[in-house]
């Protein structure tokens, strides 16, 4: 499995930046990426920090949205990553089109010179789960379905060896989440530093099948009561714990900041990884617990004390969430229903007021 040779632009315009609509539709037309009559409406599309993104609506046929990579990220300390990884965005969505059809938008064009990609537009009406998730809206079916297409995509690896050299590089993965995430971590929290430091290690030498890395409801629109997933820029071949941890910490995070609903998004986090663990292949599953359980505790911390904190924590969630999972390192957790319930129990007794 490659990347589609989509081709590159046939003109380069110096420091395009796509949120302008002054340059982005010269440049569109300029490449025979849309006809000379066509009129496209561009919007802004806000929330990322490592991509501008535009959605581009036309008249008579589908709309698109594209995503230009940054080589700095919009944060508020230094993060940099190469935009070179537009590129593995694209063969993520070719990829992922084959595993789970249907449940992820189809690869317009790429164009590697300007770290541009543009991909199929999910049509209106469509719900972002995230937004969805922090109003409250648990729903327990949708928990399933993500832990039951995460399988399908951890199983994939298995059936198609093709997959592991097609994603053999790991830079981005590094520079966008073990580095920022445990690394930067590990210099702000010196009491899980063994614990970071560990995990890097071992995450490095477990490489078994493909992984998502960006796997979050942040990354999901509901669109007539399917799922589709989004964001592959840092898919690789390695290890599938991370994506547990890193979409646990989402369940988890939710359950802290909305107390009135905490039992809610405990249930899903227990239910989703109960669907993704009944369809999870029995050789992947070896030994994947106790991982999934170092992944969500450094996450956890990570989103408290990382280069990309939660957004919707204050200070005091900041630092009630990293006393919680200072004491949870503690303990020997190997299975991720004790990790929840303790994460739960933990939660509960410091019963502090949001």
């Amino acid at each position: 499995m490659t990347v589609l040779e989509t081709g590159l632009a046939f003109a380069v315009m110096d420091d395009l930046n796509i949120e302008d609509p002054a340059q982005l539709l010269p440049y569109l037309r300029q490449n025979d990426r849309i006809g000379r009559s066509d009129r496209p409406r561009f919007t802004a599309l806000k929330g990322g920090v490592s991509n501008r993104a535009v959605w581009v609506q036309f008249d008579h046929k589908p709309d698109w949205v594209m995503k230009q990579a940054l080589a700095k990220l919009r944060v508020q300390v230094d993060w940099f990553s190469a935009p070179e990884r537009i590129q593995r965005e694209a063969a993520g969505l070719t990829c992922l089109d084959k595993l789970i059809p249907g449940h992820v938008p189809e690869l317009v064009f790429v164009d590697e010179g300007q770290h541009i990609l543009a991909m199929s537009a999910v049509p209106q009406p469509h719900d972002n789960w995230k937004t969805l998730l922090l109003g409250g809206g648990t729903c327990i079916k949708l928990a399933r379905e993500f832990g039951q297409l995460l399988a399908k995509i951890h199983n994939a690896a298995l059936v198609h060896p093709q997959i592991e050299s097609a994603f053999a590089e790991v830079r981005f993965f590094e520079e966008l989440r073990l580095e920022p995430y445990y690394g930067y971590t590990a210099t702000q929290v010196p009491q899980a530093r063994a614990f970071l430091k560990n995990l890097i290690k071992d995450t490095r030498n477990r490489r078994f099948t493909l992984v998502h890395g960006d796997y979050s409801p942040k990354n999901v629109l509901i669109h007539q009561g399917k799922l589709v997933i989004l964001d592959f820029e840092v898919i690789h071949f390695g290890d599938p714990a991370f994506d547990i941890g890193f979409s646990m910490t989402h369940f988890l995070s939710k359950a802290h900041f909305l107390r009135a609903k905490r039992r809610s998004f405990i249930e899903m986090a227990d239910q989703y990884w109960r669907a993704y663990s009944a369809d999870l292949d029995a050789d992947l599953a070896k030994g994947m617990q106790s991982f999934a359980v170092r992944h969500s505790l450094a996450c956890l911390l990570a989103r408290a004390a990382g280069r990309s904190p939660l957004e919707y924590f204050d200070e005091r969630h900041r630092s009630r969430q990293k006393d919680i999972v200072l004491e949870l390192m503690q303990r020997e957790i190997s299975a991720l229903p004790e990790l929840i319930d303790g994460f739960r129990a933990c939660l509960d007794r410091h019963n502090e007021p949001d």
